[in-house]
């Protein structure tokens, strides 16, 4: 039995209550303190009677934490968080500030396996999937530290949808009204394109935004790009976005990553616009971003990032073309924060 309260829903949490034979309304305590105020231990669970505390801890339950290894500044106003697990295994976590808006990039595994040739994750050996508590507490540990995080997107190291449980777990621990209560419209959940996540997300009862991160409208330079295109090719994929749509009736968000003269032409564009034409959806220009590696790695990049003439010649054919269009220029370079470059700094560990 897993004995981690951070690991738990509401739900989970007044199934034990009862099983231990308390009242079922203290699971409401447990739950808040632990997702409301960050409490690290179940002894800080004061409303909870002397005898209660002693009964959860006696049989075991604990509240998990990560480790806050170190933090990386970037002069932009960036922040990575290198985090430790208990099994010693290191993930990151980054935060972008933008105004008001504090929005968190947080991991969903150790590694990646879908080996994407533009990421440093890629690189890492895949070790694990992270608990639903071990992506809640990206959350919980960063806003502990700064302000009110306004966003979560699982874009972080990993593939969300190979870790499905623990992130929908997730999803609704932090959306639920008694914890940090993000409202779903401000949860993010990337993915590569696995579809049978995709059609699994669709029939749930609660629906974060999606996204999908394309890079290519052809299957020939998108299984180059990314090898999980072989086994779920652009039309199966788009299929399924289809169903997805039909069944939610939710906006896709596609991620497009441009890479100087692969995939940056004014053709690649106008492809890209017939490839999506019927579906409700908004694409976002992402700058490449090589990781940034000492003299000694020697791990040599062959890309570079499209410049920001061909950026804005690429979103003005799909605007053209009735498409939602957003540039999302690089933040975090400096500290290997920008997307693609989380793991960078793991590589020799």
């Amino acid at each position: 039995m897993d004995k981690d309260l951070k690991n738990k829903t509401l739900g989970e949490l007044e199934q034990l209550v009862i099983d231990l034979g308390q009242k079922k309304y203290q699971a409401k305590y447990i739950f808040s303190f632990i997702h409301a105020l960050n409490a690290p231990d179940i002894s800080q669970i004061t409303p909870l009677a002397k005898d209660f505390r002693k009964q959860l801890t006696d049989n075991g339950f604990y509240i998990s934490k990560l480790n806050t290894v170190e933090t990386f500044n970037d002069p932009d106003g960036t922040v990575k968080y290198l985090f430790e697990l208990p099994d010693r295994c290191r993930i990151e976590t980054v935060l972008l500030s933008d105004d008001q808006r504090k929005t968190l990039c947080v991991s969903t595994q150790v590694g990646c396996v879908m080996n994407c040739v533009f990421c440093a994750t890629g690189k890492l050996k895949f070790r694990r999937n992270l608990t639903a508590a071990e992506i809640v507490d990206q959350v919980n540990t960063v806003q502990s530290k700064d302000s009110k995080i306004s966003n979560v997107v699982f874009m972080g190291m990993g593939e969300p949808m190979e870790n499905y449980d623990s992130v929908i777990k997730a999803v609704r621990i932090l959306n639920h009204p008694q914890g940090k209560n993000i409202g779903i419209r401000h949860l993010t959940v990337s993915t590569c394109g696995i579809i049978p996540g995709i059609l699994k997300l669709a029939q749930e009862d609660i629906h974060p935004r999606l996204a999908i991160s394309l890079n290519a409208p052809t299957n020939v330079l998108r299984s180059k790009l990314m090898p999980i295109n072989k086994k779920y090719p652009l039309e199966k994929l788009l299929k399924a976005v289809s169903t997805y749509q039909n069944t939610t009736e939710l906006r896709v968000t596609f991620e497009y990553i441009l890479i100087d003269g692969l995939n940056d032409t004014v053709l690649y564009a106008q492809m890209l616009a017939r490839l999506l034409r019927g579906h409700k959806c908004n694409i976002n220009l992402i700058e490449y971003n090589p990781p940034r590696v000492t003299s000694d790695q020697r791990r040599a990049t062959v890309f570079a990032a499209s410049d920001r003439t061909a950026m804005k010649r690429f979103a003005a054919v799909l605007e053209n073309a009735g498409i939602e269009t957003t540039i999302r220029l690089k933040k975090g370079q400096q500290i290997n924060a920008a997307c693609g470059q989380l793991g960078a700094d793991l590589l020799n560990i």
